[in-house]
């Protein structure tokens, strides 16, 4: 008798644990538990830890709720302006709504691909080049917005869309190349132009200055002077300009004659005295007809 209590014990000790073996299940942190119980889906969510479920009669299903980083395989398009590019993007996603990605979705994370897929055409085909190459911000917003309307509904939320590369032809990326290096010419010569202009009316300022100075333009002179000789070169050309010839001359002028004296005036030319011309030779005889000259 007691032989058979104890081995009934003993079996009953096996029997709860192969249960216990059989309905323990562990859900990890990031994930929440989904129970469908004869196919029927029960209204509570197992949380994070050890969890029981009846075996044979319930089953499982963990979610991921961590983020998800999907890409996006690239998708070839025409744009509105008539250019074939070729563009990738990722999608970041998570489950908000266990019970909906379970029920109401086959397989949220290939329903997600799909629909960025879908949606990064129809971007594309509604987008200029202008705006896939430089205005990325808003198309990213939009894709997150036709992405996240049907995704509420299969208990995902869309937390990010990023478009990643945009491709070119080679044509057009020579053509792009082309017009910005003629953007970049055009701004040089603007450049350039206006300190070309600026230095005139700098020029002209200075060239004012050292009209009412006639020494500014000397000492103008020995500055440069100064600045050639300091690169240690053997021959120097320097030009002399006629402003300083004019200035040394007055210089002079006023350094040679007081200003109360005057100059001394010119002694008046001697008269002229009247020469006579030498007296001309008398002319020849005349001798009369048919006698032998001398």
């Amino acid at each position: 008798m007691v032989e058979d209590l104890v081995v009934a014990a003993v079996a009953a000790a096996s029997a709860a644990a192969v249960y216990v073996a059989t309905a323990a299940r562990v859900v990890k942190q990031y994930e929440r538990g989904v129970v469908l119980r004869l196919g029927r889906l029960l209204p509570e969510i197992r949380p994070p830890g050890f969890t029981m479920i009846v075996p044979v009669v319930d089953r499982l299903r963990k979610v991921n709720m961590q983020i998800v980083t999907m890409p996006v395989p690239a998708q070839e398009g025409i744009t509105r302006d008539n250019v074939t590019v070729r563009v990738d993007a990722v999608v970041y996603f998570k489950v908000v709504d266990p019970a909906e990605a379970v029920i109401a979705v086959e397989d949220y994370r290939f329903a997600v691909s799909q629909m960025s897929q879908t949606s990064l055409r129809s971007i594309i085909g509604k987008s200029d080049l202008d705006d896939l190459l430089s205005n990325r911000e808003k198309l990213n917003q939009g894709l997150e917005l036709m992405l996240d309307s049907p995704a509420i509904g299969w208990g995902v939320q869309i937390d990010r869309v990023e478009i990643k590369d945009v491709s070119l032809p080679e044509t057009m990326k020579r053509s792009m190349s082309r017009q910005a290096e003629a953007e970049r010419e055009r701004r040089a010569r603007v450049i350039n132009a206006d300190a070309e202009l600026l230095a005139s009316k700098k020029l002209a300022e200075a060239a004012a200055t050292m009209a009412d100075q006639p020494s500014a333009l000397q000492l103008r002179l020995l500055q440069t002077v100064v600045a050639v000789a300091a690169e240690k070169n053997s021959t120097l050309v320097l030009p002399f300009p006629v402003e300083l010839l004019r200035f040394l001359e007055r210089s002079a002028q006023q350094g040679l004659v007081p200003p109360d004296k005057p100059l001394a005036a010119k002694p008046p030319p001697a008269p002229e005295t009247a020469v006579e011309p030498p007296p001309s030779p008398p002319p020849p005889e005349e001798l009369p007809p048919g006698t032998p000259g001398p």
